[in-house]
């Protein structure tokens, strides 16, 4: 099925980092937020990183000068299976880093860092680094495992 990802991205000019999704879920696009599945546990992790309660998601990000985005402006996919992505069109990660402070990119998952790669580090040749995907069908990972490689972040604030 064809998507069109229409959530903005989260960002201003002080912004330092840049973490990049995939496409939003299902449930992402159906509420009009980043991770908005409960079982997605991008928040869960942000909150012990930073040893806080996340209420207001847009000013936490903000806050702390992380700018959040996805790679795929519109895509072909089955639900949430990044796994079944297909034509895909990227955003314009450039239009953010040329507003912002953004020195390091950071993406979510395997097929995240692939497209990342593959279409957008030879317009903004920063090196990307993946981190595990926060999604729970990413059983691999514990909270407090990807917690010890969401840390990686806080180097670069």
């Amino acid at each position: 099925m064809k998507v069109i990802h229409t959530l903005n991205p989260i960002y201003d000019s002080n912004s330092k980092i840049l973490i990049l999704g995939s496409m939003p879920s299902v449930k992402s696009r159906q509420l009009n937020f980043y991770y908005a599945n409960p079982q997605n546990r991008f928040w869960p992790v942000l909150e012990r990183l930073f040893n806080t309660s996340i209420n207001d998601k847009i000013n936490f990000l903000l806050n702390n000068y992380i700018a959040l985005w996805d790679v795929i402006k519109s895509c072909d996919i089955d639900g949430s299976n990044d796994a079944s992505i297909k034509n895909v069109e990227v955003n314009d990660v450039n239009y953010i880093l040329k507003n912002s402070n953004i020195t390091k990119i950071f993406v979510t998952g395997k097929k995240a860092y692939e497209l990342y790669n593959k279409y957008l580090f030879k317009e903004t040749n920063i090196e990307a680094i993946c981190l595990p995907s926060p999604s729970s069908a990413n059983a691999k990972y514990s909270l407090d495992d990807l917690v010890k490689e969401y840390i990686v972040i806080k180097q670069f604030l």
